[in-house]
């Protein structure tokens, strides 16, 4: 990977309010916004799911795990075996159950022009219309990302013309969803193609519905590289998204903390990659072993549970309206323990039982009276809000008969005082 070079122009300012309403996403400035006007933050993964058609089970444990949006691998056939419209209603349909937004990329064009089994940007507007069946009227919960690190390091200028003439046509096509634009250079854009005309692909866009997509690897392994490409986009008024980054890479380290800090600090969104299944080297970029959501890796931890992490700053799209409450005879309650206390710290667990009826999920909720605050958890998908609490149930304890119980646990902590908090229990 060549590297990271000095910034050479600056973007040009562009007003972006959206040219037309829009049955779905839109882009505000730097902003996107969900279908119901509201500023949205993607907080979520990447999914190889082309290529492991049978772990689609693996949206509920993302979800449970605090997720808000899920990146779907998905092929058009001219690489790896197609996913035809059937299948991409299903991909849809799952994100859906599990309140995912889905962002959907064909992958097949991953590093055009220096990988000969790379395909275009045409082709993959070509697949994107075939299966066009599948996608209208989705709007309110599907992205468009057009194709995958649509250039390599060669020719990287042919990225402006190809970009904008498959926005064009997708417009033409009938296309309402936000699109989604990868950067050249294997998706990390260190010749700043993408930085320096995105105002221009931008313009492109009747609809004014682009979103930016960069990817940070070992090209973006220093703060200052990373606030500098970012804070360009927020300057212009445009919308950027971090749409693969790890912790590790072949070409680099890239510097996580900063990704993640920077990202949660501008109202950025981030895509992690990816969730298990990764091979050729890049094993250490699972955030599951084995495609188990027991099985956090170190990657999964820090993206998971780490500062400025998915736990921590991930909001549903309220697309999905509030959650759910319990079905009629579906009950459970939540006990609060201390299991143990040191100075400045503790140890809890909280145990969930159903009520007279079975349950298929649960989630529990509390305020902190004192202040206190979680170092870790396990067992749920805990995610925080100041002061307030939300645990969730995982795909391996969310059911129990009636009557049944099971517990999760936590270190905290705390000073001052350490008052127990009222937790309340909703089932489905």
């Amino acid at each position: 990977m060549a590297a990271f070079a000095a910034a050479t122009a600056a973007m040009t300012t562009l007003a972006v309010t959206p040219a037309h309403a829009a049955a779905g996403f839109t882009v505000s400035g730097s902003q996107i916004l969900d279908a119901n006007g509201n500023a949205f933050v993607m907080r979520g993964v990447n999914h190889a799911h082309t290529w492991y058609p049978d772990k689609l089970s693996s949206l509920a444990d993302i979800k449970a795990l605090g997720a808000n949006t899920v990146r779907v691998v998905l092929s058009s056939g001219d690489r790896w075996t197609r996913n035809d419209a059937s299948d991409v209603t299903g991909v849809i349909d799952r994100c859906k159950a599990n309140r995912l937004i889905c962002v959907l990329e064909v992958h097949d064009t991953t590093g055009y022009g220096e990988d000969s089994a790379a395909t275009t940007l045409d082709r993959a507007v070509d697949y994107w219309i075939s299966i066009r069946s599948a996608l209208a009227g989705q709007e309110r919960y599907v992205i468009l990302d057009i194709g995958n690190e649509p250039y390599g390091n060669t020719a990287t200028a042919g990225w402006i013309t190809d970009t904008e003439n498959a926005i064009t046509r997708l417009r033409a096509a009938g296309f309402e969803h936000s699109i989604m634009v990868d950067a050249p250079n294997w998706g990390q854009d260190w010749s700043f193609t993408m930085r320096d005309n995105a105002a221009s692909v931008f313009a492109t866009d009747p609809r004014r519905n682009t979103i930016f997509s960069i990817h940070m690897y070992g090209v973006f392994d220093t703060a200052a590289e990373i606030t500098d490409y970012l804070g360009r986009f927020r300057a212009a008024g445009l919308p950027i998204v971090i749409g693969e980054f790890g912790y590790n890479h072949s070409d680099g380290d890239p510097d996580e903390d900063t990704i993640m800090a920077t990202a949660q600090a501008q109202g950025i969104g981030y895509l992690g990659w990816s969730w298990s299944g990764n091979g050729g080297g890049v094993e250490y970029l699972d955030l599951i072993t084995d495609f188990d959501a027991t099985r956090l890796t170190p990657w999964g931890e820090r993206l998971f549970h780490g500062p400025d992490g998915i736990r921590a700053t991930s909001r549903e799209a309220t697309v999905y309206g509030t959650p759910p409450s319990s079905p009629p005879g579906r009950t459970c309650t939540a006990t609060y323990a201390i299991t143990g206390q040191w100075t400045g710290g503790f140890q809890g667990a909280v145990t969930v039982q159903a009520g007279t009826a079975p349950i298929s999920a649960w989630t529990v909720a509390w305020t902190w009276p004192d202040g206190q605050r979680f170092t870790n958890s396990w067992n749920a998908a805990v995610t925080t809000s100041g002061g307030s609490v939300t645990a969730r149930s995982l795909s391996y304890n969310a059911s129990l008969p009636a009557g049944g119980s099971t517990s999760w646990g936590f270190t905290a902590a705390w000073t001052g005082a350490n008052t127990a908090p009222a937790p309340t229990c909703t089932a489905s």
